[in-house]
């Protein structure tokens, strides 16, 4: 029988139909299953001095493919990223598809062989997931889920409550670019914005910063809203204020001025392979140095301090020598850039 070119609700029946679209795509880039076969669950051992980690996200980034990325790398990096900036180590990843009927079978194909390379570089697998199918127009072609596993460490404690006056801010590279990245895919202004979203693996980076600074106080990568918002966070939680020089946060020319067209802020915009840390402040060069050395890092730079008060605060010093409270939006300035 002919191969189906687009997704047909056969192919969430469970039936022949799924049976075929999992061996013919999903376990082709994914990998074959062990002696143990297809099962509805996976089993690992876990180290007996190490905690469990466990994360889920869902993806519905529209359009499905953007300049430095697509669905299927942003769901593999969001769910390994999660992981890593709690120091966990991840192992295996599951998938789950909700397919909209008539999604051509070639754009299924590219996005899942697009998770299985960034699986491979990130070092971890995709081991588990699900398939379903909605009718033409119950959803908008493909969403994704993605849950990971990860081991924590012994004596390795990230948290948004640990920020501690004397503490440093750092962010480990340009800001902004994954929202302008989508804010060009879309083509609804017809733009033409030389950036690519910074979507990537942050587990390697987390690795070399944990190796120069064990006791790493606070780290998260700056999704949705931005790092304003993951800075934000950190401040309430810590009760503590956040002071930072707005000169030294990174941002590209392109995409400041994207923002000022658009009369959105950087700040608040996504980004899929930064992170924000706080880190003790007799620690902040050896950690910076480590980060540099890294290719998530090279653009790493210290922005700010923790101080004692205004508690539940962030400040953001100008370069007219004002300072300002940077606080929480409302909403999202772009929806569905993840």
């Amino acid at each position: 029988m002919k191969r189906s070119s687009t997704i047909t609700l056969a192919h969430g029946s469970g039936g022949r139909a799924t049976r075929e679209l999992i061996d013919s795509v999903l376990l082709q880039h994914f990998g074959k299953p062990d002696q143990s076969g297809l099962q509805d669950q996976a089993l690992f051992a876990v180290e007996a001095q190490a905690r469990l980690a466990f994360t889920t996200d869902s993806f519905v980034v529209n359009p499905l493919f953007f300049p430095g990325g697509d669905i299927g790398k942003l769901a593999v990096t969001g769910t390994v990223n999660d992981l890593a900036v709690g120091g966990a180590t991840p192992l295996m990843l599951s998938c789950a598809m909700i397919l909209e009927e008539g999604l051509e079978l070639e754009v299924l194909e590219q996005v899942v062989q697009s998770m299985a390379r960034t699986a491979e570089e990130a070092g971890v697998s995709i081991v588990t997931g699900d398939t379903k199918v909605v009718e033409r127009g119950a959803a908008d072609r493909m969403f994704l889920n993605t849950s990971g596993v990860g081991l924590v460490p012994h004596g390795v404690h990230i948290a948004s409550y640990r920020a501690t006056p004397g503490d440093q801010v750092l962010v480990s590279g340009f800001v902004g670019d994954h929202g302008a990245a989508i804010v060009d895919a879309r083509g609804e202004l017809h733009l033409d914005i030389p950036v690519q979203s910074d979507c990537q693996p942050l587990n390697g980076l987390m690795q070399v910063m944990l190796e120069a600074c064990p006791d790493l106080h606070c780290v998260r990568d700056a999704t949705r809203g931005g790092l304003a918002t993951v800075l934000n966070e950190f401040a309430s939680d810590s009760g503590v204020c956040l002071g930072l020089e707005e000169s030294r946060i990174p941002v590209r020319e392109v995409v400041r001025g994207v923002c000022e067209l658009l009369g959105l802020d950087p700040l608040y915009l996504a980004n899929e392979g930064t992170l924000a840390a706080i880190v003790p402040g007799d620690a902040t060069e050896q950690v910076l140095e480590a980060m540099r050395r890294h290719p998530a890092g090279r653009e790493a730079c210290r922005i700010g301090e923790v101080r004692e008060a205004p508690g539940q605060t962030v400040l953001l010093r100008t370069p007219f020598g004002t300072e300002r409270v940077l606080d929480v939006l409302y909403g999202d300035q772009l929806p569905r850039i993840c």
